[in-house]
């Protein structure tokens, strides 16, 4: 649906601060202060992202600054003491940087920013400038979408397309974000699929499915006990 965030650059902050490589250790101190953030992406002469810089790569600056002589040999690592030493933001930030196109989907984004434990991802063009910054606030903005939006979407991109002239018996009601599926269908074997499609709705936190297949005909389909007291070679119970 228009307007429904789904990539990145639906969400993503356009106005963003940033470092050029020569920027002075105490500049990132002072910009990180003044706009509240923990980390700048660092660009070339060029504008394109090179690094990104945190609060991180600032602390050995702070943590061995009051050493002894031996603090060195302390240090948890050859880019501890680098960092500790290092005065301009392209001494100090970490590269390459972490980065994602504006065109990624949200589910994209979200997975590199848990699996390489960032709050932030500077967004690129395909030759590399900076265009804006997603966070992971700026991920869960989805999640504001209208109950009702959701509920729209799920029958028209979901139900309609998998059920066709019988979408009619299919319920969808959404609260809160969980679509519950209730209703029964001829295809039983598309059941699950209708869940899984369900889910990457934008906007969808859970969906619970109580779908079912067409009612049993008793001509066709007889109880089961009546079955077992009719099997051959089963005598009925003597009192």
């Amino acid at each position: 649906m228009n307007g429904t965030p789904t990539v990145v650059d639906d969400v993503m902050t356009r106005r963003v601060v940033a470092l050029r490589t020569g920027a002075a250790f105490k500049e990132i101190v002072r910009t990180m202060r003044e706009w509240r953030v923990s980390a700048l992406p660092v660009l070339d002469d060029d504008g394109r992202v090179v690094g990104v810089v945190s609060e991180a790569d600032l602390l050995p600056k702070e943590e061995y600054g009051e050493g002894g002589p031996g603090r060195y040999g302390q240090m948890r690592s050859a880019a501890d003491a680098a960092k500790a030493n290092a005065v301009t933001a392209g001494e100090l930030m970490t590269a390459p940087a972490v980065t994602v196109v504006p065109d990624a989907p949200l589910a994209h984004a979200a997975r590199v920013m848990a699996h390489r434990r960032v709050k932030r991802l500077p967004v690129v063009g395909h030759d590399g400038t900076l265009l804006g910054i997603v966070s992971r606030s700026d991920l869960l903005k989805v999640f504001l979408r209208d109950d009702e939006d959701i509920a729209d979407e799920v029958r028209r991109e979901v139900v309609a397309e998998l059920f066709g002239t019988g979408a009619g018996s299919v319920r969808v009601q959404v609260r809160e974000g969980v679509v519950t599926l209730t209703g029964r269908v001829r295809e039983t074997a598309l059941i699950p699929l209708a869940t899984r499609l369900a889910r990457t709705v934008p906007g969808v936190v859970d969906v619970r499915c109580g779908l079912a297949g067409p009612p049993r005909h008793p001509d066709l389909d007889p109880d089961q006990d009546l079955l077992t007291e009719r099997r051959p070679g089963r005598s009925p119970a003597r009192a």
